[in-house]
């Protein structure tokens, strides 16, 4: 069995930038500031960013582009992936980005009219080149109303 599952919770460091694959697909990266505090060995409160790199596919792309901003705070689930390629200088490179498939805004949007006053996203099946595409469903809803209808 194995698994590649990552959960993080931080502030968007700067506005999703999406794109369009040559066959048409919508893909968006964004990165994510993760603060821990911890106390050092002498017992003095330190407090440390970790910078994740996200990348959302297909329906989730487009909606991460068109609600997210920067500083807005976001939970992001899905699965790390490791890309390399070869530079102009014949070095190969690595980068480590967080494959998006749960993108959900935790701050509530300024209210416009008609709008959602939350913004988030429901797992998507569209994870990009290499997986099922299958479609998730109306649970698929960028600012659902169906947060209203949960027991607490």
């Amino acid at each position: 069995m194995s698994l590649n599952k990552a959960m993080i919770i931080g502030n968007l460091g700067r506005d999703p930038e999406m794109r369009y694959t040559a066959n048409g697909q919508a893909v968006t990266q964004f990165t994510v500031a993760v603060n821990r505090n911890y106390k050092d060995a002498s017992g003095e409160w330190k407090e440390e960013t970790e910078w994740f790199r996200v990348v959302a596919w297909g329906p989730l792309a487009e909606r991460t582009a068109e609600y997210l901003r920067k500083g807005r705070k976001v939970y992001v689930e899905g699965r790390l992936q490791t890309r390399n390629w070869e530079g102009q200088d014949g070095q190969k490179h690595y980068t480590t980005e967080l494959i998006a498939s749960t993108v959900t805004g935790l701050d509530p949007r300024p209210r416009e009219e008609g709008a959602p006053e939350f913004a988030g996203a429901r797992p998507s099946r569209s994870g990009g080149p290499g997986e099922s595409g299958a479609p998730s469903g109306s649970g698929d809803d960028f600012g659902s109303s169906d947060l209203d209808e949960l027991p607490f």
